[in-house]
């Protein structure tokens, strides 16, 4: 199992009801995509950033599926304007050791796949993933 977590805080500047339209985004990034087996989106206590959202996927294939499935993809064309910071963190139980890279480049695949997602990201005040690519201001 993979369990994909999404670090996020919006820009000040949104309105409640953007910010609103954000988190809407990502809960509909789990709840219409088959590849993913539970998900959960709510305020992050404990750490430096507002939401969060974990998505559990079987495998390297349900990795792939979520990253490329059309409401991620939308989510991600729409969404990342209004971020000011965004964080990816991938947990398995894999005993795979090379799995973390695996992951990486399941991540660069889906940047060479949408340059318009990438360039967006590339503008983003802080972005990461677990390339360790992304913008960081």
């Amino acid at each position: 199992m993979i369990f994909h977590i999404n670090l996020a805080t919006y820009k000040a500047s949104l309105s409640e009801e953007q910010r609103q339209a954000g988190l809407e985004m990502l809960r509909q990034s789990g709840a219409v995509n088959p590849a993913v087996k539970s998900h959960v989106v709510g305020r992050a206590f404990g750490g430096e950033f507002e939401y969060a959202a974990v998505y559990v996927v079987e495998d390297l294939d349900g990795y792939w599926k979520y990253l490329e499935h059309p409401v991620h993809v939308n989510e991600e064309l729409t969404g990342v304007e209004l971020l000011e910071r965004f964080q990816v963190i991938d947990i398995t139980d894999s005993d795979d050791p090379d799995i973390g890279e695996e992951i990486a480049k399941l991540q660069v695949c889906h940047m060479e796949e949408h340059p318009d997602i990438a360039a967006l990201i590339a503008k983003a005040p802080s972005f990461t993933v677990p390339d360790g690519k992304g913008s960081t201001a």
